[in-house]
């Protein structure tokens, strides 16, 4: 099997790409733009982490914004999946930054699916987010509650990525999934998320900045419950029983922890104690994430494995064996 994975120098196109050249014979072609939203040394260690070791991982150095490059290169290769996870993130740089996201998180998107469905791909998936929930107060978020009051451009791109998918799907018959990820952390992680930035900070001796005075709570969920439940989606859309359809799942593990719970189990793993500097809310941000993650039982019996606790020891046992990345 060929599986296209965009973003896949990025934190969870890495974890994800390795995951299933380790697990399986299939091939895996990998693009990314290498960009500088956060360290490109990061993303470089990714890529030759998985150029060293994968003889069928092919890897093009390309942008999804230039559809003339993306349609050469899934012309070449015909995969039978395109996993999409290339885009801009980060809910604050959204606010700074906008055209960045319509450029990539739009228009890159369009490239990517608009692609997919010239040379008949057979399957469709791509990276949402639990941001396009807003700041609803319906706990624990349901795929099929209102999701259409974003508080985030990010979100907003997001949102309509789901929405230009569900027209692919209707006009086309394409068969897409979409993929609300919730706060994905771990080894190799993102520089610019909470957990990798505070672990920084407290190993610098310096206070960390914690919004909303702390009363906010996050559904962390650790990158090797979500390379997995990814696999096992591939495999189950692969089954003769699967309805070719359009259809979008969470991806949590739905056991929201609060700030000071995050915080204390992030000073454990450290064994350093943290100085905090309390702050009001950050525009963009949300109070609560929390997955129902039923619908995703239901397909793979999706239960996700690690808590915070466990997957902050991993994820703190890498980075200080990694010194160069704080």
């Amino acid at each position: 099997m060929k599986i296209l994975i965009t973003g896949s120098s990025g934190f969870i196109g890495y974890h994800l790409c390795n995951y299933l050249l380790s697990n399986t014979d299939c091939e895996v072609i990998g693009i990314d733009n290498m960009n500088s939203y956060y360290d490109v040394e990061l993303k470089k260690v990714r890529l030759d982490l998985l150029q060293k070791q994968y003889h069928q991982y092919f890897f093009y150095h390309e942008d999804i914004c230039d559809f003339t490059k993306v349609e050469k290169i899934i012309s070449t290769h015909q995969p039978e999946i395109i996993i999409h996870l290339a885009a801009q993130a980060g809910v604050r740089y959204s606010i700074s930054h906008p055209q960045e996201y319509i450029t990539s998180n739009l228009n890159g998107f369009f490239n990517v699916m608009e692609c997919a469905r010239k040379y008949n791909v057979k399957h469709f998936l791509f990276a949402s987010s639990s941001s396009v929930y807003g700041n609803s107060k319906a706990y624990p978020y349901q795929e099929m509650q209102q999701a259409d009051e974003p508080v985030s451009l990010y979100a907003a791109t997001k949102k309509s990525n789901e929405l230009m998918a569900h027209a692919y799907h209707k006009i086309h018959g394409m068969n897409i999934i979409g993929l609300r990820f919730f706060t994905v952390y771990g080894p190799f992680g993102r520089p610019d998320m909470a957990y990798f930035s505070f672990a920084k900070k407290i190993l610098d001796n310096q206070p960390i900045k914690v919004f909303n005075n702390g009363n906010l709570k996050r559904d962390f969920t650790y990158i090797d419950d979500v390379v997995i439940a990814i696999h096992k989606i591939i495999y189950k859309i692969n089954t003769p029983d699967f309805l070719h359809e359009y259809q979008i799942y969470n991806i949590g593990n739905s056991k929201p922890v609060t700030i000071g719970q995050f915080i204390a189990a992030l000073e454990n793993a450290l064994q350093v104690k943290a100085a905090i500097e309390y702050l009001p809310m950050q525009q963009g941000d949300v109070e609560i994430t929390y997955a129902d993650n039923k619908k995703l039982f239901d397909l793979i019996a999706f239960n996700p494995a690690t808590s915070i606790e466990e997957g902050l020891i991993k994820f703190c046992d890498w980075l200080v064996k990694h010194p160069h990345f704080y």
